[in-house]
């Protein structure tokens, strides 16, 4: 049996896990710092690299407990060295690195997108293993299922709040780039709109709260590029331009004076995320259109969020598809979707130790 340590620090997480080559996982550990970047509405780089020098070690520690090995029992450490901020990549890789000298064991770098794409499959292997496929299958939208965990070959959506992306991938090491955003990231709209309505950061869960008791038909905000179906890209600047005209009118940069009603909050809240999920669902299904492909898997952050996970399903009823969306306790960045090494481990796929991290 395979085992390898996976560390993930491309933002504000600081995870590690261990996962063998039966996609099982030994141990895992996720420590947050929602709680350091909440004051200034999103996350500040320089705060989130010093907090993964802080717990990193300990949380490796805590992982390789829980699975209950020691570093000598691995067969390799996999980092995430792309994309994501280059102070907390460096912590990863530096430290994965720093281990892979220490007990003499190969290093395996994983893109951290690709392995948004790959909880997937750990997902359905994990489901597999407890017995629990169908209803696994069913919670993420795919009705009849039978065969193998394999999501291979599919359409990747990573919808998160620094990357939105289209992938067609052929196999698990076999990504290409199909389109993404060219602006600003789905994830990265929850949190400003959040932060104009006065909601509290994150700002998708709170955005999703107060649209909970809004009308999604309030207010018509744009679907930009959703009248081109052949070109596979995303673009939310708009969508965030038009809800601050909505909230303040054009040129006011100051939202503090501003007084908002409970129910013009839940109601512009309601309205732009019905906005930003029919970008995200319109434009998977041209991709899926466009390249043949029949079954779509969904990662990331956003991927978190009900509306979008209830609109994913009716297109898929409607249109025929396959879907997985990873479960919630994977679409936040976590480490267990490093299990995407053990493929790249399979394929001889090992890196030297001057291995550089690739920020966004």
């Amino acid at each position: 049996m395979i085992r390898i340590l996976t560390l993930e620090t491309t933002c504000d997480e600081t995870a590690a896990a261990v996962v063998t080559d039966r996609l099982e996982v030994l141990g895992t550990m996720v420590a947050s710092q929602d709680e350091f970047h909440r004051q200034f509405g999103g996350v500040v780089p320089e705060i989130a690299s010093r907090a993964h020098l802080e717990r990193i070690l300990p949380i490796i520690d805590a992982t390789l407990k829980q699975a209950g090995i020691s570093l000598d029992e691995l067969d390799a450490v996999s980092v995430a060295n792309r994309p994501g901020l280059a102070g907390a990549l460096l912590v990863g890789v530096a430290t994965a690195k720093a281990i892979c000298l220490a007990i003499n064991k190969p290093l395996i770098a994983v893109n951290h997108l690709q392995g948004h794409i790959y909880a997937c499959r750990v997902a359905l292997a994990l489901a597999e293993a407890r017995g629990e496929g169908r209803e696994a299958r069913s919670e993420s939208g795919e009705e009849e299922r039978d065969d193998s965990c394999d999501i291979f070959p599919c359409i990747g959506l990573i919808v998160s709040g620094g990357h939105t992306s289209l992938y067609r991938c052929a196999g698990p090491i076999d990504f290409e780039l199909l389109g993404s955003t060219i602006d600003d990231a789905a994830g990265e709209a929850f949190d400003k709109v959040a932060s104009m309505l006065g909601l509290p950061y994150p700002g998708g869960p709170a955005i999703q709260r107060a649209a909970a008791e809004g009308n999604p038909k309030a207010y018509r905000f744009p679907r930009a590029l959703l009248d081109d179906p052949e070109r596979l890209d995303f673009s939310f600047s708009g969508l965030k331009t038009a809800v601050r005209y909505k909230i303040a009118g054009p040129g006011r940069a100051d939202f503090s004076q501003i007084q908002l009603s409970k129910q013009e909050i839940a109601d512009i809240a309601a309205s732009f995320q019905e906005a930003a999920v029919d970008a995200l669902v319109g434009k998977a299904v041209q991709a899926l259109q466009k390249t043949g492909m029949s079954t779509l898997c969904i990662g990331g952050g956003v991927a978190a969020n009900a509306r979008f996970r209830e609109r994913m399903a009716q297109a898929a009823a409607q249109h025929g598809f396959r879907l997985h969306i990873a479960p919630l306790n994977l679409c936040t960045d976590n480490a267990v979707m490093g299990a995407i090494a053990i493929e790249r481990y399979r394929a001889g796929l090992f890196e030297s130790l001057d291995l550089d991290a690739f920020p966004t």
